[in-house]
C-alpha cells in the first residue's frame, strides 16, 4: 500500500490536479481547504441524532463538496478529467431551499446561532461555507473559475442556515431574535 506521506509538500508547495505546483498559502488552497473544513463540520452534524431526511441531504452535500474541492483543485484550463460543479447542482439546492422555506415560519429578524448541538454545528458549517465562498471570490478575481462553484457555495450557506432553523423548530427550541439593546 502506498503511504499517505509523500514529503512533496514539506517546503510549502503542493500540486494541483494536472501537475502545476503552487504555494500552500495561495487563495486556491484556502478555497478548497475551507470547503474541506465545511465538509468536516457537516460530518460532525452527521455524528449526531438528526432526522433521516436531513441526513440524506447532508450526505449528498458532502459528496457535492468533494466535487467542489476537486473542481477548485483543478484549473479550468487543465485537461485533467475531473468532476466539475454544474448548474444542476445549484438547482438541487434551490429546490431544497424552496421546500424548506415553505415549512418554516417567516423570519422577521436576524437569529442567534445555537440551539441543540446539530443546529449549532450547522450554523458553524454555514459560517465556514461563507468563508470558503469569500476565498472563491478572491480566487475568481485572480483567474478563471467555474462559476457554478461560487454560486453553489452561496446557496449552500443558505441551505445550511435553513437546516439549522428546521432542527431548532423540530426540537421545540425557541429561535432567539437578535437584540441590539
Amino acid at each position: 500500500m502506498k503511504s499517505i506521506v509523500t514529503k512533496t509538500g514539506d517546503g510549502g508547495i503542493t500540486g494541483l490536479v494536472g501537475g502545476r505546483r503552487i504555494s500552500k498559502a495561495a487563495a486556491r488552497l484556502h478555497a478548497y481547504g475551507t470547503v474541506d473544513e465545511c465538509n468536516a463540520v457537516i460530518g460532525m452534524v452527521l455524528a449526531e441524532e438528526i432526522p433521516d431526511h436531513m441526513r440524506k441531504k447532508l450526505t449528498r452535500i458532502q459528496h457535492l463538496l468533494f466535487r467542489t474541492g476537486s473542481d477548485l483543485a483543478t484549473p479550468v484550463e487543465s485537461a485533467a478529467p475531473v468532476p466539475r460543479m454544474k448548474p444542476a447542482h445549484v438547482r438541487e439546492l434551490e429546490e431544497w431551499i424552496t421546500a424548506i422555506e415553505k415549512e418554516l415560519p417567516a423570519q422577521k429578524s436576524f437569529l442567534l446561532p445555537g440551539g441543540p448541538k446539530p443546529a449549532a454545528l450547522l450554523q458553524l458549517a454555514r459560517t465556514v461555507c461563507r468563508r470558503a465562498e469569500r476565498w472563491v471570490v478572491l480566487l475568481a478575481a485572480e483567474e478563471q473559475l467555474n462559476l457554478s462553484v461560487q454560486i453553489f457555495l452561496n446557496r449552500l450557506s443558505d441551505a445550511l442556515f435553513l437546516f439549522a432553523r428546521a432542527l431548532m423548530i423540530e426540537s421545540g427550541t425557541e429561535e432567539i431574535e437578535v437584540s441590539y439593546d
